[in-house]
C-alpha cells in the first residue's frame, strides 16, 4: 500500500486541482492533499483534467511538498469501457498516485487487482449516508468513505462512532451543491442528452423555469412566489465558521468542492481554510471562530449565496431570484518578482493609478496598496495596465511577496 498514514495530527485540507495550474495553486496555499482526474472516468468532463505525462509530474509536484494526490475514478463504466481501466489503473499507480475516488463496486474491485498500491476512497457518489454501507465498504478493503452531503452533524458522528478509528471519514465543507442527492441527477440527460453521471453535466438546475399549458403553445407562465424562478438553484456551502464541531464529530479531511473553478478560486478557498484550520489547532476551543479578515476571503471569490448545507439539520434552500454568482473581485496580476523596491506584476485584468490593490499571499493574511505610480516593462511611467500579460512595475518597500501570489481589484 502506499504511505498514507491514518493518524492524522489535525485534518487533512483536500482541495480541488482541475489541471496542473491549479494543482500548483493548491499545493502552494497549504492543501494537505488534491484531488484531480485523468482524462476518463472523471466526473468533471468539463475540467482540463490531466493526460498521464501532466499526471507524473503533478505528482511529482505535490509529493515535493509533502502534499498526497488523490485520483477521481468515480464515473459509472459502461461495459464498453471496462476493458479500458486496467491499463488506466496500472498507469496512475506507475505515476504514483496515493489514491483512488471509486464509485463502483466493480472498478474498486478492479483497482485492487491492477493497482494494489494505490489506497481506495469511496466517492461520495455512492451516496454513504449510514454506518452500515461505511462499514462494508471498509470490509472490502477501502480506507476512506466519502461521506454524502446530506448527512448533519449528529449523523456523523453516530457514523464515526460505529465505524472503526482507521476508516477516514472525509466531507465537503465548501462549494458548489447539487440538488440532487449525492449528485445523482437525471435532469442534463434527459434535457440536453449530457450525463452528470458520467461527468458531463450542464446544469440545468441553475436555468430559469416557466411553465407552458398543453394547448396554449407558446404562452409561457413565470413559476413565481416572492423571489425569483430559479426554483433548483442550489446555494453554495460554505463551512468555514464550524471548524470545531467538523473535528468533534470525526471528519477526517475536509473537502473543497470545485475541480472546474479557477486557479484563482482553488488558491483562495484553500488559503482561507487554511488559516482557519491553523487557527483553530493553535488554540482549540469549541468557540473558535476565525477572524473577519479570513472570513472575507471567501467573499472575494464568485459564489452563489453561502449556506451551510444540510449540516445544521435544515436544507440549504435554493438561490431563486438569480442563476448566477456574487462576483466582487476580479484578478489583477499575478505577481513574478518582488525585489529592487519594486513588485513585478503579470496583468490579468486592467488596473489604474489610483486603485487599490489586494496581495493574497500564499499561507498568509492579505493586504493593499494604493497605486500612485506604476511602470511598464522598459520602465516607462504608465496611466493604466489595460493590456492582457503584460509587465507592470509597481513601488514596494514591504516584506517580500511571494512568486505566484494574486493580486485582485474590487469590481
Amino acid at each position: 500500500m502506499s504511505d498514507i498514514s491514518n493518524n492524522f495530527s489535525s485534518v487533512e485540507l483536500l482541495a480541488p486541482s482541475g489541471d496542473i495550474e491549479r494543482l500548483k495553486c493548491a499545493v502552494m496555499y497549504g492543501a494537505d492533499a488534491v484531488y484531480l482526474a485523468g482524462t476518463m472516468f472523471g466526473m468533471r468532463a468539463g475540467a482540463n483534467n490531466f493526460n498521464h505525462e501532466q499526471l507524473v509530474d503533478g505528482v511529482k509536484i505535490a509529493h515535493e511538498s509533502g502534499v498526497k494526490v488523490y485520483m477521481t475514478c468515480n464515473t459509472i463504466p459502461r461495459n464498453d469501457e471496462i476493458n479500458q481501466l486496467p491499463e488506466f489503473l496500472e498507469r496512475a499507480q506507475a505515476a504514483g498516485v496515493d489514491a483512488f475516488i471509486i464509485a463502483d463496486i466493480g472498478v474498486m474491485r478492479m483497482a485492487q487487482k491492477y493497482a494494489p498500491k494505490v489506497h481506495v476512497h469511496i466517492s461520495t457518489q455512492a451516496g454513504i449516508a449510514n454506518y452500515a454501507t461505511a462499514n462494508e465498504f471498509y470490509n472490502m478493503g477501502a480506507s476512506r468513505v466519502v461521506l454524502a452531503r446530506e448527512l448533519c452533524f449528529d449523523e456523523i458522528a453516530e457514523l464515526r462512532a460505529k465505524t472503526p478509528g482507521d476508516l477516514e471519514i472525509e466531507a465537503f465543507v465548501h462549494g458548489s451543491m447539487c440538488v440532487s442527492f449525492s449528485g445523482r441527477c437525471l435532469l442534463s440527460s434527459y434535457m440536453t442528452g449530457r450525463d452528470a453521471n458520467r461527468g458531463d453535466c450542464a446544469q440545468p438546475c441553475r436555468w430559469k423555469y416557466y411553465l407552458t399549458e398543453e394547448h396554449r403553445e407558446g404562452q409561457k407562465f413565470e413559476i413565481f412566489e416572492d423571489k425569483g424562478t430559479h426554483i433548483l438553484n442550489s446555494r453554495d456551502m460554505c463551512m468555514i465558521e464550524y471548524i470545531p464541531k467538523l473535528v468533534e464529530c470525526g471528519i477526517t479531511s475536509f473537502k473543497i468542492e470545485g475541480r472546474a473553478k479557477s486557479a484563482y478560486y482553488t488558491a483562495a478557498v484553500t488559503n482561507a481554510y487554511r488559516q482557519a484550520i491553523d487557527g483553530y489547532y493553535a488554540n482549540p476551543s469549541p468557540d473558535y471562530k476565525p477572524s473577519e479578515i479570513i472570513m472575507e476571503e471567501l467573499r472575494k471569490v464568485s459564489h452563489r449565496e453561502y449556506s451551510t448545507g444540510f449540516y445544521l439539520g435544515t436544507e440549504p434552500g435554493q438561490v431563486l431570484s438569480n442563476g448566477g454568482y456574487v462576483r466582487e473581485f476580479k484578478v489583477a496580476g499575478m505577481v513574478e518578482d518582488c525585489r529592487d523596491g519594486m513588485m513585478i506584476l503579470s496583468q490579468r485584468n486592467k488596473f489604474c493609478i489610483g486603485d487599490t490593490l489586494d496581495i493574497m499571499p500564499p499561507k498568509a493574511q492579505p493586504f493593499t496598496i494604493k497605486v500612485s505610480e506604476m511602470y511598464d516593462e522598459a520602465g516607462n511611467a504608465i496611466q493604466s495596465a489595460p493590456h492582457a500579460t503584460m509587465t507592470v512595475k509597481i513601488p514596494y518597500t514591504g516584506e517580500p511577496i511571494a512568486k505566484g501570489s494574486f493580486v485582485r481589484i474590487e469590481n
